[in-house]
């Protein structure tokens, strides 16, 4: 099989299963051009608009085929922070804001890659961090072009 280009988003989830499931990071989803291999071995293209974002769960549809592929956010490793009150959470996305920082946000916990000056900055304003493998799926912002 010649190795497939996925040229396009899929508003609607498809009415058959995926071909492939491609892991990426949450920096790997930021790429619009791209050469990658998927879980289960087969070389895949990106060829997307530039400055597509994907996001976990997308699927990509490949140029005059009838493939699919489901996208899905990889575990890396990131640094999760929660606050003993809303308020603190929310100055510390503040502070992480002010940094310009990819940052996931949740409603218990705010996520982001790890930086060992963040994290002693986020201490030091008395937030409780931890180090994690989670899937990282931070804010596009405010001028994102998400779905």
């Amino acid at each position: 099989m010649v190795n497939p280009t996925f040229t396009h988003r899929l508003h609607q989830t498809p009415n058959h299963p995926a071909d492939w499931t491609l892991s990426l990071s949450a920096e790997e989803r930021t790429r619009s051009r791209h050469r990658f291999e998927t879980r289960e071995g087969q070389t895949v293209f990106l060829q997307l608009p530039r400055g597509t974002v994907l996001q976990d769960g997308d699927w990509l549809a490949a140029e005059a085929t009838d493939l699919v592929l489901r996208i899905q956010a990889k575990p890396e490793a990131v640094l999760s922070i929660q606050a003993a009150t809303p308020l603190d959470l929310l100055r510390a996305a503040y502070h992480l804001g002010n940094r310009h920082v990819p940052l996931e946000i949740t409603p218990t916990c705010l996520r982001l890659a790890p930086d060992p000056v963040l994290r002693k900055m986020l201490e030091q304003l008395g937030l409780e961090v931890t180090e994690e493998i989670h899937p990282f799926q931070p804010e596009s912002g405010a001028y994102g072009h998400s779905h």
